[in-house]
Formats: C-alpha cells, structure tokens, sequence
C-alpha cells in the first residue's frame, strides 16, 4: 500500500490529457464474495491499476482512473495480504479487457466483442495472510502438442502434487502449448489440479502466427489468461510477469515468412521503467520471462533498470536446459554483484521426446542429461533459494553419478567419474569419495555433454519404436569429473559424492563400481 501522499503525487505525475476517454472504476475488499461493490464494504486505497502503459493508484475512495482506446486491458497490481478470485482454473482474474469490435479472425480464436465500457471498472480482493516466508512451483515450457502430451503432464508432473504442496502459487514461464492454442484450456483444467492459483507468462509457441504483427499475436493467449505482461505483489516479493515475444508478421509481398525475437518493445519497455519506480529498493523484484534475459533486444536497458536494485532475480525458461546464469559488468550490469538469471528446468523436458516408460511416459531427458521437472522456489523476505525437482522423483533425487559398472585393476586411476548436478551452478562445491575412509576431493567442473545422455541418444535412435528419439546433446552447465584415486582393490566400492549449492543446500549420492583383475 501506498501513502496518501505518493498517491496524490503518481496520479498527478500521470494525469490523463483533458479531454481524453477515460475510464474509473473502484478497488474494495469483497467480504461477502460476489463480486459486487456492496454498501459497508471496505475500499482500498493506495493499490496500483494499469492499461498497459500508464499505472495509477487509487485515491481515498478506492477509485482509479486511466485512459483507453479501443484496444485496452486494464489490469490490477495484487497488493499484499490480498487476492483476487480466480476461474474454474485457478486463474487469476485481476484485468478487464475492453475490445469492442472483439479480436481478429485468426485460426485460434481471440476476445470476443466487449461492448461498451461500463461505468465502473471494479476490481473485487479478498483478505489473504501471506507471510514473508512462502513458496511457489515454477514451471518451464509444459508444451504438449496434443492430448495425449497434456497426459503426460498430468500423470508425470501434475499428479505426484496434487495434495502435497505447499506452494502458495504456480507459474508456467511460456511455451504453455505447442502452437495448438486450442489446447490452452484442456491444459489449465490438468494443472488447476495442483489446487493453487497459476500465473502464465507467453511464449513462441503461444502466440497467432497468422497475425500481421506483434501487437495482434497475443490475441488468443489474452482470451484465456488476459494481459501478456503484468505484475503482482505476493508477502515481501514483488513479480514482475513479462512478454518478451516480439512477433514479425509474414510479409505477403516478399513471401518472408513470420518471425519472432527476443525483445520487450517501446511501450512495455516504459511500462516497467513506470512499475519499477514504485518498488521500494528493499523489496525483492523477480523478473519473470520465457526467452533468457541475456537473449533479449533491450537488455542492456533491463540491466540499468535492475542495477540500482540489490534485491532482484530474473527467470525464464525456452532453452530445454537448467543453468544459472550470473551477469556482470564484462555483460554490461553495472552492480559489483552478479545479476541471477534462472534458465528453469522445462516440465517437457525435451519436448516430450524420448523412449517411453513402463507408464508409457516418454523419459524426455533434457539436453543437459538432467530429467525433466520443475523448480521450487522459496521466498523469504528479499532472500530466495530454488530446489530442483525431477518429474515422480523424490526429492533427495538431485544428481546422476555416471561411471562404468566395472573396470579393470589396470584401469584404476585413469577412469573418469562424472556427476551430472541437475541444479547445480558454478557457485556449487561438488566432492567425491570413494569408500567409507576415502578423503573428499573437489570434483572439476567441465563443459562438455553429459556421456550418460548421449548413451541415451543412441540407443533411441536405435530403436523401431512409435516414438520421437532424443534431440542432441549439448555442453552441460552442470557436469563435474574426478579420476578415480588409484591403489583401490579389487572388488565392490561405493562412490559417493555430496554437492553444497549457493543457498547451503547440501545433497548425497552414491553409486557403486566393481574392480576386476
């Protein structure tokens, strides 16, 4: 909540041109949950409210005001110790979209024509403790092409949480569908399962690739889900949802295909110089996206925005790998301290790819040799940590020690062992012994494809089976390697190897090799 006095100052600082169309409305606690404004219902003011390019704050009676034209989506910042109703779904309906005339014709289909405006825009909230500690799933790249791949998500990922988490919220950080728009609802029915309301960021693969340009290709992602970048406040952190999906529509007198890039555009670029400014500096600010940061046009505008902030994160997903990305000032942020960007661990995996279980579930490995998944994410003030979480894993599953099952006397101490850190950094301390008296030794960290996974590639490609095979493997922002001590004898010795990552997190494994003459 803001002061009275900020308040009067930002509304003065971006009051509407007279004589321009503008829209009101009014931002209550909603005690009895019907979504009305009722008489002895409590107004709210100091909360933020948006048409995309301008934010506001509600004055004393609760009331906002903005300009609009016909194409507009007025949308409210979630406050703290508050939250909207959410659909059948557990989406979150914290917007209103004005379109008149309604979306384009395009092959999936948009917003439907909204009439007239009404008089009174209201925004309902419910009184909902969120306390400085909490958590939230963070899901990349869910991506199924068709039903049976929303299966595979409901009986891999989906299913393993339904009455076991604790996270107060889930976001899926684009690439929501495979280009089939028509599948964004049959998945929302799967994950609203979880039980907990779910945030969407859009991605490539979520936008009209028949339209004719940027500002028309979210039309069916806001159908469903409403604005393709907002925010909202959730206890102490503050999240900030972008569209970093800049669409090139076909052009029908050259034949050039639709094309998209990596960028935030003009408008949405000053929007979150505007959000930014009414973050305190002491607040976390987590940056949510679906294309990496580092992969984006206005980057360098990003990183200035962001090096005056102490507290702030950024996440994405999109390249069907796990890293951790730490940007400094050889990449242009300006801040002694790195900049932490999370490429997310794709539930997909990759792309659903992969010879089937005994379930019938594709293994999907992803390109680094890490198994598909999620992250959790635990805030805590403006402190976080991130758990990796392997799909129908348990927990404590966090690494993959890769060694032969056997080797000779003669090979000792010329045998690699490899240990592939599903969310390990450069951060992580990685050891290895072998043997109960064995001495820990640091690991080396290495940047080169996971053996196991190329293993995996070609037995898939092997087979004459109904299914897509693995893609390639890539150099793994994960893999450590140690020789094996020499002087072990011949026999059964186990390996086991503890990690300690950059949040104190400490994890076990082990596995045994045999030693033959």
């Amino acid at each position: 909540m803001w002061s009275r006095a900020t308040a009067v100052a930002w509304l003065a600082a971006l009051a509407v041109t007279a004589g321009a169309q503008t829209a009101t409305g009014r931002v209550f606690v909603d005690s009895n949950r019907n979504g009305l404004f009722d008489p002895g219902e409590a107004v709210l003011p100091g909360v933020r409210v948006s048409n995309g390019v301008e934010i506001v704050l509600t004055d004393r009676r609760g009331i906002w005001e903005l300009p609009y034209d016909s194409d507009t989506i007025f949308f409210l910042i979630k406050p703290r110790g508050y939250m909207t109703a959410v659909d059948e779904y557990q989406l979150p309906k914290f917007y209103y979209i004005h379109k008149p005339a309604g979306s384009p014709a395009f092959r999936y289909p948009g917003v439907a024509p909204t009439g007239s405006l009404p008089a009174s825009i209201d925004f309902p909230l419910y009184r909902r403790p969120e306390p400085d500690r909490f958590r939230a799933l963070f899901f990349g790249d869910t991506q199924p092409r068709n039903l049976r791949e929303i299966e595979y998500l409901a009986h891999d990922i989906v299913e393993p949480l339904i009455g076991k988490t604790d996270a107060m919220f889930g976001v899926t950080l684009g690439d929501i569908v495979f280009d089939d728009l028509s599948l964004f609802r049959p998945l929302n029915q799967v994950i609203a399962l979880i039980g907990i309301p779910w945030y969407n960021v859009i991605g490539n693969h979520d936008i009209n690739f028949d339209a004719k340009d940027d500002k028309q290709s979210t039309e069916t992602f806001q159908s469903v889900y409403g604005p393709p970048y907002y925010s909202f406040d959730h206890g102490p952190t503050h999240f900030v949802v972008l569209d970093n999906i800049m669409w090139t529509g076909a052009n029908e007198e050259t034949g050039e295909r639709g094309r998209y890039r990596g960028g935030l555009g003009k408008v949405q670029l000053e929007w979150l110089k505007r959000n930014l400014a009414l973050v305190p500096e002491h607040q976390l600010v987590v940056l949510l996206m679906h294309i990496p940061l580092t992969d984006v046009e206005e980057k360098q505008e990003i990183y200035d925005l962001i090096s005056k902030r102490p507290y702030c994160i950024s996440v994405s997903a999109h390249t069907h790998f796990q890293e951790h990305r730490f940007i400094t000032d050889r990449d242009g942020f300006k801040r002694p301290e790195p900049h932490h960007h999370i490429i997310n661990v794709t539930t997909c995996g990759s792309w659903w790819q992969g010879a089937p279980d005994e379930f019938g579930v594709p293994h999907t490995t992803m390109r680094d040799g890490a198994p598909n998944g999620y992250s959790i994410f635990t805030f805590d003030g403006n402190q976080y940590s991130i758990e990796f979480r392997a799909a129908r894993a348990d927990a404590s599953w966090q690494m993959n020690i890769i060694s032969p099952p056997s080797i000779s006397l003669a090979e000792v101490g010329d045998t690699w062992i490899y240990v592939n850190v599903f969310g390990g950094s450069e951060k992580s301390k990685v050891e290895m012994r072998v043997g109960s008296n064995g001495v820990w030794t640091a690991m080396t960290k290495t940047l080169e494809p996971d053996p196991s996974f190329q293993k995996m590639v070609e037995r898939d490609r092997s087979l004459t089976a109904p299914f897509r095979p693995l893609p390639g493997a890539i150099n793994s922002p994960h893999l450590w390697k140690l020789k094996l001590p020499g002087g072990l004898s011949k026999g059964t010795h186990p390996i086991h190897v503890r990690t300690t990552d950059m949040f104190g997190q400490t994890y076990l494994a082990t596995r045994a090799i045999r030693i033959e003459d």
